[in-house]
């Protein structure tokens, strides 16, 4: 079986870092968007991004797997210390240790570029998610109640977070 090598994604990657993310936006997991993207918006956003905001993938073989990015908090200075993050993982790879694997290289890039906290968003419902953030150190912050709208129904957002060493 090959090893999952994580690396900085490159413009070459946004079709498949696209499709993951779609993935993720049709399975109803893991993001409140609900609209499918296109590789349009992968490319303005994979641009407008500085060195600091990472954004990597987990390769296995020639495949990515899945991949994981550090995002803006706040535009507000006193925030610069602080990241949020989003993993998506493809579905034929989810629960086979990749995100443990691009949690890891993420959170060493945070350290790298100077951030102290990394902070998350997740569904209650996504047991897999907090499983892998749990493990990794992060805590629950707290339940925003009807925080979104998806497919008409309301959906609660559990905040976690964790202080990087």
């Amino acid at each position: 079986m090959p090893e999952i090598l994580v690396r900085h994604a490159t413009s070459m990657d946004l079709n498949n870092v696209l499709s993951i993310y779609n993935q993720g936006i049709e399975d109803r997991i893991a993001t409140l968007e609900v609209e499918l993207k296109d590789i349009d918006y992968m490319q303005n956003w994979y641009n407008g991004r500085c060195e600091r905001y990472s954004v990597l993938v987990a390769v296995k073989g020639d495949v990515i797997v899945g991949w994981a990015s550090l995002n803006k908090y706040s535009p507000r200075s006193a925030y610069d210390g602080v990241a949020d993050l989003s993993i998506y993982i493809g579905r034929d790879h989810r629960g086979q240790g990749v995100g443990s694997i691009l949690l890891a290289a993420l959170e060493e890039a945070a350290v790298q570029h100077g951030f102290y906290k990394i902070v998350l968003f997740t569904f209650p419902f996504n047991a897999l998610g907090q499983g892998l953030y749990r493990k990794h150190g992060y805590r629950e912050v707290g339940i925003f109640n009807k925080q979104g709208i998806i497919d008409g129904n309301f959906v609660d957002v559990m905040a976690m977070e964790k202080i990087l060493n």
